[in-house]
């Protein structure tokens, strides 16, 4: 006689699902839905996986021009163990002792450590000892901020301000009244900090999610904190992570399409139902996870049918987009760390230029990362040529208004001057590839450009951010534009929350078997059988 553990397999076995997109939230969602029993494939339009993970290579040399440091590793370190893997097995991780460099126009400079202690000695230094104190009390208060808000928060799958307030008990209410929900972050940073170089340095947070600092809420300030938990370095580059992810899925037999465009989401009496390619492939499926912009599904990039599946926001309510080089070049004069940060001169106008003005910043802030250089040392200069991937933050209206190659000239000039004022100086003629809002409005359909989904403007923001399930039944999201948000340990937290959906829809209601039909494509007959 079958038992129970050996049915649900064989159910779980024949209940495809079908991922659109192999960002990290998708990878992860086909991993722990195969690992389930489950058959899953994943339809990806770009010949590999990566999504805004991505490599570009410039002079044969393969650059991060994505994300570019690995944070809450817990996260990872418990959905490589949910599958019987082990992280370290995988990956090869290096903790950075300098998360970065920064640098202002009055030729100041300041090192953020990884060791709370280092930091505030820093700081004193650079600002005094009233600062210094205020850098502790801002490590407690991130501390309470993240404690209060990463299970109750990050890690639910329907977070809503009842839940919150619901589950949080009455040291929970006090602890939520202290994180400033609705005070913006750039308030919550002036009561820390005298110094403006460092209500910049700290106010910078904000942009790790698409927004101002200016308008983002104060608890955004937990950034902080997952910082200080560890910031680690990928041997090898970011693009690890997902090859790690990739090797996982394919072991637990996850197929995986390449160079699959989807054309439409079939869509039946409100129920998703399969996929339609480019190619004229109908593909049926049990579940369809959407790991890409949500704005592809309600501006109906994917068919009518898939609109409901998404409320779309408008363009205004959009996170930053990027200008972004990648390149191969030699840097010289000013001692690069692995990650570094030159401010502009009015950190306030350049957020208005960005949003308000929808234009590149007249005085941007250049971020660069050295792919060479030490994490734990300063001054460790490469000879001769480097890789290096330099952005600044761009509006998201690509759709409606892409910028020239002349407004992008211009930006590149003024980025080269800005760098030469903190006496850095790049070859004369590097071999870089230029990323555009534009490119990234192609990369991602229905973003405008925008990289972080909707910016966190506001208290609510967060809580607008679509969820897994949605209301068209059997399509699911995943992904950095939905919660709990961007990032690369938030996007595989979005896709555990999307496998978590599906197997809790499909485990509850009827199994299908497929029928053959003339000309191959399969159609689904529903028994009566249900799941217990």
């Amino acid at each position: 006689m079958f038992s129970k553990i050996d049915i649900d397999a064989h159910r779980a076995r024949s209940r495809r699902v079908l991922v659109i997109g192999a960002g990290i939230g998708g990878l992860v969602s086909a991993l722990l839905l195969a690992q389930r029993g489950y058959s899953v494939k994943v339809v990806e339009k770009n010949p590999c996986a990566g999504g805004k993970l991505r490599e570009v290579t410039v002079d044969g040399q393969a650059i991060d021009s994505g994300p570019t440091v690995f944070t809450m590793r817990w996260v990872f370190e418990e959905i490589f163990a949910s599958v019987g893997a082990q992280l370290d097995q995988h990956l090869q991780l290096e903790r950075a002792d300098i998360l970065a460099r920064h640098c202002w126009e009055d030729g100041s400079s300041f090192d953020l450590h990884a060791g709370r202690e280092a930091t505030a000695e820093a700081v004193g230094k650079l600002a005094g000892a009233k600062d210094a104190r205020g850098y502790l009390d801002f490590c407690q208060r991130t501390e309470e901020v993240f404690r209060s808000l990463n299970a109750s928060f990050m890690e639910n799958p329907s977070p809503t301000p009842i839940g919150l307030a619901r589950n949080a008990g009455l040291s929970g209410l006090v602890a939520l009244a202290r994180i400033k929900p609705f005070t913006s972050l750039w308030k919550v940073v002036e009561g820390y900090f005298r110094d403006p170089r460092l209500r910049q340095l700290f106010g910078r947070y904000a942009t790790y999610c698409g927004s101002s600092p200016f308008e983002a809420p104060g608890p955004l300030m937990l950034i902080a904190h997952v910082e200080q938990t560890g910031v680690w370095l990928v041997r090898g580059g970011m693009m690890r992570i997902v090859a790690a992810l990739e090797t996982l899925a394919k072991e637990r037999g996850v197929a995986f399409a390449y160079g699959s465009h989807v054309q439409t989401i079939l869509v039946r009496d409100g129920s998703a139902h399969a996929l339609r390619l480019a190619s004229g492939e109908v593909i049926e499926a049990d579940a369809i996870i959407f790991n890409g912009d949500p704005g592809a599904l309600s501006h109906g990039l994917l068919g009518d049918g898939a609109r409901p599946a998404t409320s779309a926001w408008k363009p205004k309510d959009r996170s930053l987009s990027a200008l972004t080089w990648s390149l191969s070049g030699e840097a010289r004069g000013y001692p690069l760390s692995r990650h570094t940060v030159f401010f502009s001169g009015d950190y306030r106008r350049e957020f208005i230029d960005i949003l308000r003005e929808q234009r590149l910043p007249r005085d941007p802030t250049v971020y660069i990362c050295a792919q060479d250089r030490d994490a734990s040392r300063l001054g460790n200069t490469p000879s001769g040529k480097e890789r290096l991937f330099m952005l600044v933050n761009a509006p998201a209206r690509a759709d409606e208004r892409p910028l020239s190659q002349l407004e992008i000239a211009a930006c590149e000039k003024r980025v080269r001057e800005r760098l030469a004022r903190s006496g850095l100086s790049l070859s004369e003629e590097p071999s870089a590839r230029t990323t555009t809002p534009s490119d990234f409005a192609g990369m991602f359909p229905g973003s405008g450009g925008s990289l972080y989904g909707r910016a966190s403007h506001g208290w609510a923001a967060s809580f607008q951010r679509p969820g897994a399930p949605t209301p068209v039944r059997g399509l699911y999201l995943a992904g950095g534009a939905v919660h709990p948000g961007p990032g690369v340990p938030m996007a595989a937290l979005s896709g555990r929350h999307a496998a978590q959906a599906v197997a809790a829809d499909l485990d509850s209601t009827v199994s299908f078997h497929p029928t053959a039909t003339p000309g191959g494509i399969s159609t689904r007959s529903a028994t009566t059988a249900t799941v217990h």
